[in-house]
């Protein structure tokens, strides 16, 4: 039988090559403008957003950039144009603060004319890799909150990259970085005292993330200042939780359905968000708030007054804080590259806090 022939292969033609960029190798905005066949000029203008492009020249050159997957060097371009690039990372978007944070963060940038650049941490596997980001679209200072403001390897990366990072909220903020914050620990004392006050003893505390510094600082300061009044603190009047209105309504089940004998009468919860869901648990329960048991939170968010009755809570001035915060770093960053300091000290602003009392908590039941 004949041998089977095994096909030739045709030689490749170089010619048969993409003329598309290697994925390898940065797009350029001159590689668009060559494939579109316009000017660099142009290109800059349509990724600009000009307006002096026409329709028909904008929708070539757009249809390019979507074929290469031309990413803009945005560092490059703030650079360029001189205006100050601020990073903020959030990370919780469901929290009541951040509506407050955001309106203050955008007072200050209208006012000092700066960018600022929202990244949040639940879009990254890896909290640094939303540090990461924002550096690599050029900003020149960070807004860090809790967890990722104590984290070292986010304040070395920072200092490495020559991107000043602010500490926001923290519990232990940088010596050598700025930072906004209150004090929790005395905000926390001055709760407990006004439970204690109230002729309260029997006095729960629902712990916050311990990741977050300012949870730990609260739950420090609610141990001291029952040791002051010579409170014992059993171990199941201190839960752990996470911030969130669901933690509430889950670890107010346990604490709200001991006996009455080893039931606190009054519950201070690391936040207001965990709060409501005590209340809702209360309600739901039977028992009446205050008469039954008081309720407190911490932040004064939004939460606090829409509640029934309103919560008791400490009032932090998130909008006054971020708007300080983005004023801090556009002052630090014009005084020129590596100004991080005030005459010499670096600036920590501490915010006055302030304990409103509203109808959640009252005098414990005789």
């Amino acid at each position: 039988m004949p041998s089977k022939k095994k096909p030739i292969n045709p030689p490749k033609d170089k010619k048969t090559k993409s003329s598309k960029p290697s994925r390898k190798q940065s797009v350029t905005l001159h590689d668009v403008a060559a494939k579109a066949g316009v000017g660099s000029m142009t290109v800059s203008r349509v990724v600009n957003g000009s307006t002096s492009v026409s329709p028909e020249m904008r929708e070539r050159v757009e249809k390019v950039i979507r074929e290469l997957n031309y990413v803009p060097n945005l560092a490059a371009r703030a650079a360029r144009s001189g205006q100050q690039r601020i990073g903020i990372i959030f990370s919780n978007p469901k929290s009541s603060n951040l509506g407050e944070f955001l309106m203050g963060a955008f007072a200050a940038s209208g006012q000092r004319g700066c960018q600022l650049l929202i990244e949040p941490l639940l879009a990254h596997s890896e909290p640094i890799d939303a540090l990461k980001k924002l550096i690599e679209l050029g900003v020149e200072g960070v807004i860090l909150p809790p967890p990722i403001c104590d984290s070292l390897e986010a304040q070395q990366l920072a200092a490495q990259k020559d991107v000043l990072p602010l500490s926001f909220a923290s519990g232990s903020p940088r010596l050598h970085s700025p930072a906004v914050l209150i004090d929790d620990f005395s905000g926390a004392r001055a709760m407990t005292h006004h439970l204690i006050s109230l002729g309260h003893k029997k006095i729960a505390f629902v712990k916050g993330d311990p990741a977050h510094s300012p949870a730990e600082n609260r739950l420090h300061s609610y141990l001291a200042a029952m040791a002051e009044a010579v409170i014992e603190v059993p171990d199941q009047w201190m839960p752990e939780g996470d911030f969130s209105y669901r933690c509430g309504l889950e670890v107010g089940k346990s604490l709200l359905q001991l006996p009455v004998s080893i039931r606190p009468t009054a519950i201070f919860a690391c936040n207001d968000e965990m709060a409501t869901g005590l209340i809702a648990v209360a309600h739901g329960l039977g028992l009446k708030v205050p008469e039954d048991v008081s309720i407190a939170g911490f932040d004064d968010t939004a939460l606090a007054s829409a509640v029934w009755p309103q919560l008791t809570t400490i009032h932090q001035p998130i909008a006054e804080m971020a708007e300080t915060a983005v004023t801090m770093l556009a002052d630090i960053l014009a005084a020129g590259p590596g100004a991080s300091k005030y005459d010499g000290v670096v600036k920590h602003y501490v915010a006055p806090y302030k304990l409103i009392a509203r109808g959640s908590t009252g005098p414990v039941a005789k």
